[in-house]
């Protein structure tokens, strides 16, 4: 059965999107032009406010996450795995990597898309602030 989780956050002017290897959603309101694998502010949750069941299916051994990004009728699909090791207990990020490497913020790893590979009308949305919505579900 499929474990559902719903993240609103918005996008922000600094939005760069152009780190290599991650991508992130926090609860932080501010970025700095550093923060360039942040692509959205405000979250209402980080790791630590996902329920227990959502964070019981991600640890399972194979684990898929997809994880829908929605910013107006814009969709992307990211599909990353889950992993036994993962904390999930990060106050404020949530953080998806292409690399195995986890830590309290990392939601999902071996991920197809980051900062950098996210489409560019995409990005461009969220610069002008737009609401992003992302669905989690772990398979």
């Amino acid at each position: 059965m499929a474990v559902r989780e719903f993240i609103r956050c918005r996008g922000h002017r600094l939005v760069s999107s152009c780190h290599p290897t991650t991508f992130e959603l926090t609860k932080e309101e501010h970025l700095t032009a550093a923060g360039d694998c942040i692509i959205g502010v405000g979250a209402d949750r980080g790791a630590a406010d996902l329920s227990d069941e959502f964070r019981a299916a991600l640890r399972q051994e194979g684990a898929e996450l997809v994880t829908t990004l929605r910013c107006g009728d814009l969709e992307i699909v990211v599909r990353s795995e889950g992993h036994p090791g993962l904390l999930l207990d990060h106050p404020t990020d949530l953080v998806w990597r292409r690399s195995e490497h986890v830590c309290g913020r990392t939601i999902g790893i071996r991920s197809n898309y980051v900062a950098r590979t996210l489409p560019r009308n995409f990005i461009e949305r969220l610069r002008a602030g737009e609401v992003l919505e992302a669905e989690l579900v772990v398979l």
